[in-house]
């Protein structure tokens, strides 16, 4: 077992949640600071948890990825995000730098793919503990890679295994690809098989371990499958493989990443100081002395 736990931190998707489960919080210029104030709620109770030595953070882009371009409806349906969460993305991106926690984004790219190569070129050195706001994640969890989220409010929070993602959604984080892949994702507009919900598409998955096992005893005809589902997944084969390829995840996004200088704890706690001063977040100061 490696003495390095490295997190990395789904900066946007963090950021969203705390912005939601929070009350609205603004400095004394009028600045919006809840959805910040919220990330390190969070961050600073999974250095604890965890026992982090290490930390590094993604964010995404404004720009269109390479999914937009084999899907140009993909995401089309989300909403805008909210004003007073883009305001606050500058200020996360300060508050990460005065702790020396090195940020990477990469137009053309999700977070999530940035998390899916820093997690591939770190695992055989640290464990891993993905720190995120939702579960789009869970697909890379194995025995070096957890997923770290947010349960019912900010306080909460779980920690994701092979086991729990098992129990959880009845197929195995190697599968998950392939369960979105029948079930889509209305949030990034993925289509998905219509019809298909969570509960079929892991009978399906657990029967037949992926979808081109499925689809290829369905063109023989071999699978039995209730009449309706069998014609669902049939005229929607396009889907069901554009869907596979939306959902997963590059391991391979050209990233000069070094481990080494991720290495949590040599910051001035003077700097961050002013910075949380600035934004109002007392109660937070004293808890520096911890790192």
């Amino acid at each position: 077992m490696s003495d390095k736990r490295l997190i990395i931190i789904d900066s946007n998707a963090l950021l969203h949640r705390a912005f939601h489960a929070l009350p609205p919080l603004t400095n004394k210029n009028g600045q919006p600071t809840g959805a910040v104030y919220g990330f390190l709620l969070t961050l600073f109770k999974a250095i604890k948890d965890l026992n982090a030595t290490h930390i590094v953070a993604t964010f995404d882009t404004p720009k269109p990825t390479f999914r937009h371009e084999k899907f140009k409806e993909y995401k089309a349906h989300r909403i805008k995000t909210p004003d007073g969460i883009v305001s606050q993305i500058g200020v996360m991106k300060e508050v990460l730098k005065s702790f020396n926690i090195p940020v990477f984004e990469r137009e053309g790219f999700e977070a999530d793919d940035l998390i899916a190569t820093i997690s591939e070129k770190s695992k055989d050195e640290t464990e891993v503990f993905i720190l995120s706001g939702d579960l789009d994640n869970l697909q890379l969890v194995d025995e070096k890679i957890k997923v770290y989220t947010l349960g019912k409010g900010i306080k909460d929070s779980v920690l994701y295994d092979s086991q729990k993602v098992v129990e959880r959604f009845g197929v195995s984080p190697e599968q998950m690809n392939d369960f979105k892949a029948l079930t889509g994702d209305a949030s990034d507009n993925v289509p998905g098989v219509p019809g298909i919900g969570k509960t079929t598409a892991a009978q399906l998955i657990q029967e037949y371990g992926n979808i081109e096992n499925l689809y290829s005893e369905l063109s023989t005809d071999t699978a039995v499958l209730k009449p309706k589902v069998k014609e669902s997944l049939k005229s929607n084969k396009e889907n069901a493989f554009l869907s596979l390829e939306l959902v997963q995840t590059k391991k391979d996004v050209d990233l000069d990443f070094n481990l080494d200088l991720c290495k949590f704890g040599n910051f001035s706690q003077a700097k961050v100081k002013d910075i949380f001063n600035e934004l109002g977040f007392n109660s937070l100061i004293d808890r520096l002395s911890n790192f």
